[in-house]
């Protein structure tokens, strides 16, 4: 049975009968705040991609202080990071993201970069609040938290094409796509420029993607116990030439999709691996923690910064005053 399988793939694969698999890596659609409402009923955070920090803030915390140590992939909790000779405290400050709604798609994410005045060139990266993990387990599904369109993408072999839909406003910047693989490696795709008004489909292409599996070079490697690879989504990067008018700059994202080959095949297998020597679980486990440590660092060190900013927007008057 089992040479009966290979033969048939081999009479496949020597047909060229190759299927890509398309995904939506992330819809921003579905990062809507819809829960940790504040004090005036707002909600604040986007339920399905909460992550709770309070496990690395130590025991020097109350549990109130732990209570609300919580972020998510919410809209307005993404990260607008100008490049270093743009980071003034005035550009930074205007440079932000929020939610759009839309007419078509509901909600979307809407982004404001302050680029400076002055004839130079310079970047904006828009990022999520956190690395998202790409082995957060969700309670009753297959699918990790991250997965199905909120930033991870699982079983990726080789990328054919990317497409981010995006709302133009005429603005001739340059726009990136950045992926993180399984190795952690950062690949920045360069979509295109947002000079056109309203939505519109920016595709790239990999000029390097062999469509003839015989053109392929074909390689053997074990099943198992090697993880299954992925990518997952690192955010944009908006170029800003130095020819160009800087100031404020525009623009609406939907969604990043990915067409992509299967790394590995989905075979009804006569024994269970995983369910045996649990290497792939451990590692998994392993990784993930290193990635929540390093997540948990950070939000720490914003929730401290932000205890420690003054609240009073005047002077008490002195005594004597009115």
């Amino acid at each position: 049975m089992k040479r009966m399988f290979i033969l048939v793939a081999i009479a496949l694969l020597a047909a060229g009968a190759v299927f890509a698999e398309e995904a939506v890596l992330i819809d921003f659609s579905k990062l809507a705040a819809d829960s940790e409402p504040n004090q005036d009923n707002v909600p604040t955070q986007n339920q399905r991609t909460v992550m709770d920090y309070s496990n690395t803030a130590g025991g020097s915390f109350t549990a109130e202080q732990k209570a609300v140590m919580k972020t998510s992939l919410a809209i307005p909790n993404w990260d607008v990071v100008l490049a270093s000779s743009s980071r003034s405290v005035t550009n930074q400050t205007k440079s932000y993201t929020l939610e759009a709604p839309s007419k078509q798609f509901g909600k979307v994410m809407g982004v404001r970069v302050h680029f400076p005045v002055e004839t130079f060139n310079s970047w904006a990266r828009i990022q999520p609040p956190f690395d998202i993990p790409a082995f957060e387990p969700q309670e009753g599904s297959k699918f990790t938290r991250f997965e199905e369109g909120y930033g991870v993408v699982k079983n990726v072999g080789v990328i054919k094409s990317i497409a981010v839909d995006a709302y133009g406003l005429n603005f001739p910047h340059g726009l990136s796509a950045i992926l993180i693989d399984s190795t952690g490696r950062e690949q920045v795709v360069f979509m295109g420029y947002l000079n056109y008004d309203g939505w519109g489909e920016l595709r790239w292409d990999n000029p390097n993607y062999v469509t003839e599996v015989r053109n392929r070079e074909l390689r053997i490697y074990p099943l198992y116990p090697k993880a299954t690879p992925f990518v997952k989504f690192g955010g944009f990067l908006v170029q800003r030439d130095a020819a160009k008018d800087g100031g404020d700059f525009i623009a609406y994202f939907r969604d990043v999709k990915v067409i992509y080959d299967k790394a590995v095949l989905d075979t009804d297998r006569d024994i269970q691996d995983e369910d045996l020597w649990h290497i792939v679980k451990d590692r998994e486990d392993s990784r993930k923690n290193a990635e929540m440590e390093r997540f948990g660092n950070v939000q720490v060190l914003r929730y401290l910064e932000g205890q420690k900013k003054a609240s009073e927007s005047g002077f008490t008057p002195s005594e004597g005053q009115k």
